[in-house]
């Protein structure tokens, strides 16, 4: 099948081998080699779409990405071009990356822009959870790694994509890398012509606070990452893992599978609502999450309710040693006979087992005192 690129054709299937489209008389080739399949996606700054390059024997599938502005004015027509042009040189490097998609072309036909991407085969991480149900603290290591050193090319590159959400994520099916997709032209970080466009761009669900002002900065993106994490972790929106009543997070309570301590305090601090509180760059992150450290190593967070040990048990008390209460008891009777502390390096006389009879009770309280002690706290 072929399908008419015009947005306001009533009718736009057509054969797979016709060059114009019956209902509208558009060409269904862009720069005629590029044939629209189907559509895939729509948002509020355009439309996506399937489709494969005929200019090649094999005919591989590649993807279609059409931008326009919403309203058609001269101006409003020639900021949308440059914008475009500009976001295209930027995608152009960045898919230079093995985990971004590849440009194969950027050009206007039509009065409309378009961007041709590389086909990434496979599943987003929407329907990876959908399918597969959520996901776990190593799943979620090996989804901060992959994907933060591909921020970091991005962010290294003045590149924000301030729209990160398990829908834009792709564990490519040939090699189970993850993949980040949905640069789109309106997606640009370009400071000056972001904040021309005076728009919020993003999912709502993973925007971070200053982005929804139109104030995207480099950890806007890490805030984002951060709620893609837990929305994998709990299978819940981020928006029913926030409390507002309190404006605190309680997403460790939908928890499916426990996590550690340390890798919970990384989430949290990837989605802290000010920005100066977060991550400031990925490197920091990465830092944090490879560190090895005893933290690491500490009982994990677990779904739900944790139970509570009871008093003096083990896992809650440590005893000290015989030694220390010898030290402290000793202490204690040489202070109660109005003694002074020993002195370091100073030989003291020995204490007579045969003098007054108030020394001999005190040895037997202080005796008592420290067997009733130990016997009370032992294992």
């Amino acid at each position: 099948m072929s399908y008419c690129l015009n947005p306001h054709c009533p009718k736009p299937e057509n054969p797979h081998d016709v060059k114009f489209c019956r209902t509208c008389g558009s060409k269904l080739l862009l720069k005629e080699r590029y044939r629209a399949i189907k559509p895939i996606g729509q948002g509020g700054f355009g439309r996506t779409f399937l489709a494969v390059d005929e200019d090649k024997p094999s005919k591989p599938r590649c993807v279609i990405k059409q931008f326009y502005p919403q309203s058609q004015g001269t101006n409003t027509l020639a900021k949308a071009v440059e914008l475009f042009n500009q976001e295209a040189v930027q995608l152009d490097e960045l898919g230079k990356h093995p985990q971004i998609p590849e440009l194969l072309a950027y050009f206007t036909q039509e009065n409309r822009q378009y961007l041709v991407q590389e086909f990434i085969d496979g599943h987003n991480l929407a329907q990876e959870l959908a399918h597969r149900g959520a996901f776990n603290e190593t799943q979620i290591r090996q989804l901060l790694n992959d994907l933060l050193s591909v921020l970091q090319f991005c962010h290294a590159r003045q590149v924000i994509h301030r729209d990160i959400k398990p829908e834009n994520i792709i564990l490519r099916s040939g090699d189970r890398k993850l993949v980040l997709v949905d640069f789109g032209a309106a997606k640009s970080a370009t400071g000056a012509a972001l904040n021309q466009t005076g728009t919020s761009i993003g999912s709502p669900e993973y925007v971070a606070p200053e982005q929804m002002r139109g104030r995207a900065v480099f950890a806007s993106d890490i805030y984002s990452l951060g709620a893609t994490c837990i929305n994998l972790l709990t299978v819940r929106s981020p928006f029913d893992s926030y409390d507002t009543n309190n404006d605190t997070w309680v997403w460790q309570q939908y928890l499916q599978t426990p996590i550690s301590n340390q890798l919970s305090h990384i989430l949290n601090k990837m989605l802290e609502s000010i920005p100066i509180r977060r991550y400031q760059t990925v490197d920091e992150v990465l830092n944090d999450l490879n560190h090895q450290s005893q933290v690491a190593a500490t009982p994990a967070i677990k779904p739900k309710s944790i139970p509570q040990s009871p008093p003096n048990s083990p896992s809650t008390f440590v005893s000290p040693s015989p030694s220390q209460i010898d030290l402290e008891l000793e202490e204690m009777k040489t202070q109660f006979l109005g003694g002074s502390k020993p002195q370091p390096n100073k030989i003291q006389p020995p204490i007579s087992t045969s003098g007054p009879s108030n020394k001999t009770k005190i040895d037997e309280e202080l005796e008592e005192l420290k067997a009733k002690y130990l016997g009370n706290n032992n294992p």
